[in-house]
């Protein structure tokens, strides 16, 4: 093969566990071959392996035919956990797997999407939202049973307990986020910002001060989740949807007036905003580290935490990001070739000229591959 075959040959993507077998694999095979194997010559038939091929690849959920998970698994290291970042490493159990708990339906009607898993110690139950049934569900560890836990949850998604043990929610339909109380009854924690309503409360994390921190991105404005706005809202600015078919009375009731922020819920009644729309667009996902000194927002809306050096350019570490956007757009990141883009026109700041000789490079060779178009 001379040099012009090689390079008409295309390039396509290679999908993430690809990738990660091959390199397993390539170095597992420099790892265990002996030495006289590797030195062979072309037309000696290599000795075979000590001790055989070695063990089967383990079915996966992305294998065909995929992993069935009626079967037990014996793998000591799962072949559906992926590990991204060394750091979660030590996060992991090596001998135990991923176990599918139930599946099925639930009073003969099955379960359209499930959200915000929450783990009661004390009750020992796992409760979860199915939002387009308007239904709360609870897993028994005892015997494995599942039933209805509360019917109607005004399409709730995320849930948690506070460190009382009372359960938080937050509702889509109503566009606020509750407390069941000990005896049963409800609370309204927060259902506007400055007068304002809510958009739809997303997920919502406690910390031990007695705070409560939730997203409230704009995904409950629907009918299949939640209520779609008023005539004029932005899931309805026309008025062409009949937002009150197959509603309760009185719906619609709210018409979107926010931005996508994130807020936390002071005991003293008192609700702050503390991430913006412009520092996350459209938060989905909450958590407070171990130590409730860091929070994690999980974005669903494109923005610069879409990427790693998207991360650093968003603190003005520049130079540190433009490698790591050119290796995040070479492995088919968008947003990340966007920055680039942005980047290769405007420069930064003073840290980076315009037409960078780096950024350059990459567009000419993205789009030698017709993965992009030329630069301008």
């Amino acid at each position: 093969m001379d040099e012009e075959d090689v390079q008409s040959i295309e390039r396509r993507p290679m999908a993430r566990r690809t990738l990660i077998k091959a390199v397993a694999a390539v170095a597992g095979a420099v790892a265990i071959a002996p030495t006289g194997v590797l030195a062979a010559p072309q037309d000696q038939a290599a000795p075979p392996v000590p001790g055989g091929a070695g063990p089967a690849t383990p079915p996966t959920t992305t294998t065909s035919p995929p992993r069935d998970f009626t079967a037990p698994s014996v793998y000591f290291s799962d072949p559906d956990v992926l590990t991204v970042d060394p750091a979660f490493n030590d996060l992991t159990q090596g001998n135990t797997t991923i176990a599918r708990l139930w599946h099925g339906d639930v009073n003969g009607k099955p379960i359209l999407w499930a959200e915000g898993p929450a783990w009661n110690s004390q009750g020992r139950y796992l409760l979860w939202s199915d939002i387009p049934n308007n239904r709360q569900l609870r897993w028994l560890d005892d015997d494995g049973h599942v039933s209805v836990f509360r019917e109607p949850s005004n399409n709730s998604n995320g849930n948690t307990f506070d460190f009382q043990g009372r359960q938080i929610s937050c509702e889509h339909l109503m566009r606020r986020v509750v407390r069941y109380e000990l005896d049963g009854s409800v609370t309204v924690l927060a259902d506007s910002f400055q007068g304002k309503r809510l958009n739809s409360p997303n997920d919502a994390v406690p910390h031990p001060d007695g705070s409560i921190w939730f997203t409230d991105p704009p995904y409950g404005g629907q009918f299949y989740e939640g209520d779609v706005d008023q005539p004029g809202g932005p899931t309805n600015p026309s008025g062409k949807v009949n937002a009150g078919a197959g509603q309760p009375a009185g719906f619609p009731a709210f018409k979107r007036e926010l931005p996508t922020n994130c807020y936390r819920w002071d005991p003293s009644g008192s609700l702050s905003m503390v991430v913006s729309e412009d520092q996350v667009h459209d938060p989905n996902g909450i958590l407070l580290s171990p130590d409730f000194k860091t929070l994690y927002v999980i974005s669903t809306g494109k923005g610069p935490g879409d990427t790693v050096g998207g991360a650093l350019l968003s603190r003005g570490r520049v130079r540190e990001a433009v490698p790591l956007l050119i290796r995040e757009a070479g492995a088919l990141s968008q947003p990340a070739h966007e920055l680039l883009e942005t980047l290769y026109e405007q420069g930064a700041n003073g840290q980076l000229p315009v037409h960078d000789p780096r950024i350059m490079r990459y567009l000419q060779s993205a789009a030698a591959e017709g993965r992009r178009s030329p630069i301008r």
